[in-house]
């Protein structure tokens, strides 16, 4: 058996039109406008703002990799790990707030590339991107340069002579 709560349901009045769920139009009465502010609330967690940079940095042509030597390191072991995954916030980190958020990047960048045009790009890009997947103002971008990829570190080959 319940209690009342104390709370009393609007009645309908007979003339109005009603759904099959029981609830009732209000055709003629104009909902108040209210600020969406004041409608709820939205909460982005900083996994959130880390992926979207991280992806944008990435898509920056001149980025090999984002992260320092152990992250990259300990990220390559995580994806050759069955069932494991690239992770697209690896090399960043965010302080998000209500209405702001600052990022910071470690990132390598390709030989050969201009560092100063290529931090702007990436920068410019990056503040693109979370300002409008989020609404969240981006105060800063730190970029920290932690290596350079050179061409050759792509290849593993072994050195001639040796004994297989």
């Amino acid at each position: 058996m319940t209690e009342p709560n104390g709370s009393i349901l609007p009645q309908p009045d007979p003339g109005e039109p009603r759904t099959d769920l029981g609830t009732t139009l209000h055709a003629t009465r104009p909902r108040l406008q209210e600020p969406q502010e004041s409608r709820g609330r939205t909460t982005i967690a900083d996994g959130v703002v880390e992926k979207i940079a991280g992806i944008a940095a990435r898509e920056v042509p001149g980025i090999h990799a984002l992260g320092g030597g152990f992250t990259r390191t300990m990220g390559a072991m995580r994806d050759r790990v069955p069932g494991g995954h690239a992770d697209a916030g690896r090399g960043v980190k965010v302080e998000v707030g209500e209405k702001q958020t600052a990022i910071d990047l470690q990132v390598v960048v390709a030989y050969g590339v201009s560092i100063t045009d290529l931090a702007a790009e990436v920068r410019e890009n990056v503040i693109a991107a979370v300002e409008r997947m989020t609404g969240l103002e981006v105060v800063e971008v730190n970029i920290a340069v932690n290596d350079v990829h050179l061409p050759d570190e792509d290849t593993q080959e072994d050195p001639e002579g040796r004994v297989h």
